[in-house]
């Protein structure tokens, strides 16, 4: 690797690191669970009016990890889930699901899914804060979590619900230049989305919106 190139992957993940443990904290909004509180949004579907033509609710919390691992150029730990799942089958997604009652907080839970999906190791996951929530038309109020992690991690796959786990770099995933906006018609409802695609990968949806949110938390807060 050309020496250059690796201290500018290392100047540009120290620096990632420091903005986001200033900007970010791992206090838990109450609009997680209490609906009726406004809070700063991730995802674009901020019109109530679309909402209600679409005639859906975003009512189950679920928190996800968004994994930094912490290489000489940091990458983000990604997903592919299975094609068979309930929901979101198919996609790139983030480790994570539902909050269930025995967590003691997102964040935990967070832990939790990343070790039964992908058998990442809670310890060596350092956590650093939350993005905004994102709420999606799957019902879900998700709360991402962004951790660092170690990188002598060693992965092992719940097949069950994971295909594969694979990385894309930090650096091409905070390019404001990679971050396409499109749109589509859903059931009626013109919805807009992220996409960040990457090579065969195709990044799209809350997985792209998350990062966008993590861009714009990091970057522009």
């Amino acid at each position: 690797m050309d020496g250059q190139l690796a201290s500018n992957g290392r100047a540009m993940g120290d620096e990632f690191f420091v903005r986001a443990r200033a900007r970010l904290t791992l206090e838990v909004p109450p609009a997680l669970s209490d609906h009726a509180v406004a809070t700063p949004r991730g995802d674009l579907d901020l019109d109530p009016v679309l909402w209600e033509r679409a005639g859906v609710k975003a009512t189950r919390p679920a928190a996800v990890l968004v994994p930094v691992i912490d290489r000489p150029e940091p990458t983000v730990l990604l997903t592919l889930r299975t094609a068979d799942l309930a929901s979101h089958a198919g996609q790139i997604a983030f480790p994570g699901g539902k909050i269930e009652p025995g967590d003691a907080s997102p964040a935990a839970a967070a832990l939790r899914e990343a070790e039964e999906e992908i058998g990442l190791d809670p310890g060596l996951v350092d956590p650093i804060g939350h993005l905004d929530l994102f709420l999606t038309f799957s019902g879900f109020r998700i709360l991402p979590m962004v951790g660092r992690v170690d990188p002598s991690l060693r992965l092992t796959l719940n097949r069950s619900e994971v295909d594969e786990a694979f990385e894309v770099p930090l650096a091409f995933l905070m390019d404001a230049q990679n971050h396409a906006l499109h749109s589509r018609d859903w059931k009626g409802v013109i919805r807009r989305y992220y996409a960040m695609p990457f090579g065969e990968r195709y990044i799209w949806g809350v997985t792209a919106g998350i990062l966008r949110n993590l861009y714009e938390r990091v970057y522009l807060g």
